[in-house]
């Protein structure tokens, strides 16, 4: 008898609390990679919007952007996935005016995105088009410079690798020898090919597993083929970090794994 309230409230707690706990979560990286010469990088991280989904509308777009501009980061990086397509309770958002809120963002050095496969399922060219007229760099396959301060910070981004054909080694591959490079994928699943040059890579994708019970693996993880569903990874050499982003996917509910806004700052060791 005691287990039913128990679940009855794990249940209300997932689906109508813990989707809209938004905590901001703060990094900080010390790399060899990272020249000494090169100021310290704040990047603010946005993953998995999937605006439309319940808890995420366009003024929890409004108050996220926001919230991300009072961090003061330097750069900003969104990971994908800003369109939503089956999820229970939800409806669609069009790009437009998602692209139009994110055009709200506030960094210094710029914003830089990559796509997801939702992006793709729906219209991936239409959703470019949208951000780049908001102003925001988008990247496939291909690298951006920005003056760090005592020297040039590339990001490398990487198209998806559920609908697209990422390529990180030809892509780190554009950026000049020992210029430090950030690799922007929206699946973490291309982390073993990325080169070891990389200072850090950074990924969404997996919502941290939605809902994590303890002792259990990740009930609702979006591209099981990645081992990697959350936080920092330290693998042969590299190092990776893993955002359980914003919105949700297929099942609107999350446990143990709320929402985030990444404050990653990287700095020489």
């Amino acid at each position: 008898m005691v287990a039913f309230p128990v679940l009855a409230a794990v249940a209300a707690f997932s689906f109508l609390i813990e989707p809209g706990r938004l905590v901001v979560r703060k990094v900080s990286v010390k790399s060899g990679k990272w020249p000494k010469t090169t100021r310290p990088l704040r990047v603010a991280v946005i993953a998995d919007l999937h605006v439309g989904a319940p808890h995420v509308g366009l003024r929890a777009i409004e108050r996220i952007v926001e919230k991300t501009n009072r961090l003061r980061p330097g750069v900003v990086v969104l990971l994908g996935d800003y369109v939503i397509r089956r999820v229970l309770f939800g409806s669609f958002v069009r790009p437009r005016e998602i692209a139009k809120r994110l055009g709200g963002l506030k960094a210094p050095l710029g914003v830089i995105a990559v796509l997801g496969n939702h992006d793709w399922w729906y219209d991936g060219r239409h959703v470019w088009r949208e951000l780049k007229k908001a102003g925001i760099v988008v990247l496939e396959n291909d690298v951006h410079a920005i003056d760090a301060g005592g020297g040039r910070v590339w990001f490398a981004g990487l198209a998806d690798s559920t609908t697209r054909s990422p390529d990180p080694r030809g892509t780190v591959a554009k950026v000049p020898d020992g210029e430090p490079v950030i690799v922007l994928s929206h699946d973490p699943a291309v982390f073993p090919a990325v080169p070891k040059r990389a200072v850090l890579t950074l990924a969404g994708h997996t919502h941290g597993g939605q809902v994590k019970l303890p002792f259990l693996n990740p009930l609702a993880t979006p591209g099981r083929h990645s081992r990697h569903t959350y936080g920092l990874v330290r693998e042969g050499g590299k190092l990776m970090y893993v955002s359980s982003g914003i919105g949700t996917s297929v099942l609107p509910a999350r446990f143990n794994m709320p929402p985030e806004l990444v404050l990653v700052t990287i700095r020489a060791s």
